[in-house]
Order: C-alpha cells, then sequence, then structure tokens
C-alpha cells in the first residue's frame, strides 16, 4: 500500500462512507476500495474505538497521526461483535513506524483519550479467523473484586492485608512474600463463610461474552491467577474455560489455616503456565493472548504475542502491548478481530 497525504474525509457519517470489513487504501489524499488486506508482516495496525466515534473524530485523530509521522496507508471499518460500536483500524507501513515505544503509545493514548475513545497499535496482532490462546489473571481482571481482600473484610483484617495487596499489585513487593504475608492473616476463617462470596463472583463486564465468542472460533481459555483455586474452579463452567491455575488454599477442619499448599502462582509461573499450553496446542505465538491488571501478570503478557492490561495499574498499561482502560472487556475482540 502507497502513502500519498492526508486523506479527507466528507462530511458523513462512518457508514455511509466505508462498507464494513473491507479495507480501503489511501492514494493521492483520497481513499478507494481496494480487494484484499495489507500485510501483517510489512506494517502495524492502529485500532480506534468507542462508543462515540465519528468522522470527524476520526479525521482529527488522523491528523494527529500525520503530524506524528505516523503516515497511514490503509483504513477499515469494522464490527467484531453485534453488542460493540463499530471501530475503525488503520495501517502504517512499517517504514513510518519502526519501533512501536512505550512513549508512542502513551501519545496515542492520550490522543484518543481526548476524543473520549480508545487505541492500540498492534504488531502482528492475532486473529479470531484461526484457533488461539488466551490465559487471563483472576482477580480484578476477570472478576471485579481481589478476593484476598474480601475474604480479609470477613476476618476483620481488610485494611492490613488490602494495603499489601495493592503494593503487590504495584510491583512494590514481591508477590510470594506478599501473599504468604497476607495469607497467614486469614487462619480460623470459617468456609461456609466464604462459601457467599464463591457463589456470586462478580464478573467484570464484557468477560462472559468475550469467552463465549472465543470458544465459538475454537481459542483455548484459561486462568492463571495469583489468587485461589477455591474461586477459579468456580468460573470454569461460567466462563466455559479449558482450565485454571490458581493458588490452593490449605484447609482443616472446614476452616483456613493461613497456609498455602504447593508451589504459588506467581509472575514467572503465569508466564510458564502460558508457554507450556502454547506448546501443548502448537500455536504460533502472535495468536497467544495474556489479559491482566497487576505487576505479577507482565511476565505473562510479555510472553504473549499480544498481553492486554485491563482497567490496569499505571506500570502495566505503560508495558502492556495494549489497554482496556475503560468499558466491557468485550472491546478485546477490537484487537483480536482486525478484518484480514
Amino acid at each position: 500500500m502507497l502513502t500519498s497525504g492526508l486523506v479527507q474525509l466528507p462530511d458523513h457519517d462512518l457508514s455511509h462512507l466505508f462498507t464494513l470489513a473491507k479495507w480501503y487504501q489511501i492514494e493521492n489524499a483520497q481513499y478507494q476500495l481496494i480487494d484484499g488486506a495489507p500485510d501483517a508482516q510489512k506494517g502495524v495496525f492502529i485500532t480506534l474505538f468507542g462508543e462515540q466515534l465519528t468522522t470527524a473524530k476520526l479525521q482529527n485523530f488522523l491528523a494527529f497521526l500525520d503530524n506524528s509521522d505516523l503516515s497511514v496507508s490503509g483504513l477499515c471499518y469494522y464490527h467484531p461483535h453485534p453488542a460493540l460500536p463499530e471501530a475503525m483500524v488503520m495501517y502504517v507501513p512499517k517504514q513510518y513506524a519502526q519501533k512501536v515505544s512505550k512513549q508512542l503509545k502513551k501519545e496515542l493514548r492520550e490522543a484518543a483519550h481526548a476524543l473520549f475513545l480508545q487505541t492500540a497499535i498492534l504488531v502482528n496482532p492475532p486473529t479470531t479467523a484461526k484457533p488461539g490462546l488466551l490465559v487471563m489473571d483472576m482477580d480484578s481482571t476477570v472478576i471485579k473484586i481481589e478476593c484476598i481482600d474480601e475474604i480479609a473484610r470477613l476476618a476483620n483484617v481488610y485494611e492490613e492485608v488490602a494495603q499489601v495487596t495493592a503494593q503487590a499489585m504495584a510491583g512494590q513487593l514481591a508477590f510470594s512474600d506478599s501473599l504468604h504475608q497476607r495469607v497467614s492473616k486469614l487462619a480460623g476463617i470459617e468456609l461456609s463463610l466464604i462459601q457467599t462470596l464463591k457463589n456470586d463472583l462478580p464478573l467484570m463486564d464484557g468477560i462472559k461474552p468475550l469467552c463465549a465468542h472465543l470458544k465459538q472460533h475454537h481459542w483455548h481459555l484459561a486462568i492463571a491467577s495469583g489468587g485461589f483455586t477455591w474461586f477459579a474452579e468456580a468460573l470454569l463452567e461460567p466462563l466455559q474455560l479449558d482450565g485454571c491455575y490458581a493458588n490452593e488454599l490449605q484447609i482443616e477442619n472446614n476452616q483456613l489455616t493461613g497456609k498455602v499448599l504447593g508451589e504459588v502462582v506467581d509472575a514467572q509461573k503465569k508466564a510458564d503456565i502460558l508457554c507450556m499450553l502454547t506448546e501443548q496446542l502448537k500455536l504460533d505465538k502472535a495468536q497467544t493472548v495474556a489479559m491482566g491488571d497487576g505487576a505479577n501478570d507482565l511476565l505473562m503478557m510479555a510472553q504473549a504475542g499480544t498481553g492486554i492490561a485491563v482497567h490496569g495499574k499505571p506500570k502495566v498499561v505503560e508495558q502492556a502491548d495494549a489497554a482496556i482502560c475503560n468499558g466491557s472487556l468485550l472491546q478485546v475482540l477490537y484487537l483480536l478481530a482486525i478484518p484480514t
């Protein structure tokens, strides 16, 4: 695809300007429908999505890219799921985006945020057109709570435990140390007290339809969590998961002992789980995705073809390949279903 000037879009609704899931080449500041799609190996894709995407906002964002020397040579208007609004993806040849730096990702996010939209720049993105792997953190990613904090609330030690949790998720404390420190404060809690919590785990908005959609497209889904098997196993059926990996709380006489059994699922273990599943499933790295919110998800996210921060801590958003900073997790499909 050739790049030739900043395209000027007519003042019409995007649905009147573009056919869904078709690529348009930009040449001489005009856009023209073409057959096929750009070569993922020869460029990068920049998505722009959100409830308020309009032609004027797209034109504004294209101008920002042009001013940043990111010359767009292709456009595609797409709709990855009926429950999502349409989005736009732009193609930039590699000679204009040779390095996707943290600073570039930050500038793109800020430009989109100013338009009340979200964006991501993706190198060799995965596709739902082929089988893939999604490995997810659990607490504050798949569910809206940190289970250990909620157990601590029942034991009246919430403030102590939540403070240590926050330090661990921000990367200020080694995860394994923090886990043993926090679990020790839960000794003596009756299982009956936390059964209600387990029975009604609050799912993150959009996670259930996201998992359902990916299963329909033959993706393998797993949780790799620094949380607990007690809760992760409760998510296997509702989210159609193929497996879950988490820490096992020691239980005696229907009470928590304040100890964890076996090897701790820490940052390295999460990355190892992703590698193991990738090998078992015989998948290309490009078809592997990891998503999480905390510092202990970063190794797993770096190991995946695409690492996605979801409502993540600043350090995680900064280092992730892409980020969903607000709204439904179904929006992950904007990153996985770019028309090719």
